[in-house]
């Protein structure tokens, strides 16, 4: 018998399906460049394609934060999980 550990895939869960939606939707927007590439509606005088992007500064911060905190309750009920098992 070897003493190394037991390597096992990745497990896909809703919590970590809803990380990556997380991570993955400002880039989706700011690639998508046809969806924001024009001047109206403006707002306090500003062009939709800049103060779009500039949203998107504010919504990627939102979900990165999120999608942090979820990870860190992933990993937490994690090695609670593993820790109540081998006890």
């Amino acid at each position: 018998m070897s003493d190394t550990p037991e390597v096992r895939p990745p497990t896909v869960t809703p919590v970590r399906v809803v990380i990556a939606l997380c991570l993955i939707a400002p880039f989706v927007a700011m690639l998508w460049v046809g969806s924001y590439a024009k001047t109206d509606p403006a707002f306090i005088g500003i062009p939709f394609f800049y103060w779009y992007q500039m949203a998107w500064v504010l919504i990627s911060t939102a979900l990165t934060m999120t999608a942090y905190q979820l990870w860190r309750r992933d990993q937490r009920g994690r090695s609670s999980q593993k820790g109540g098992a081998s006890k």
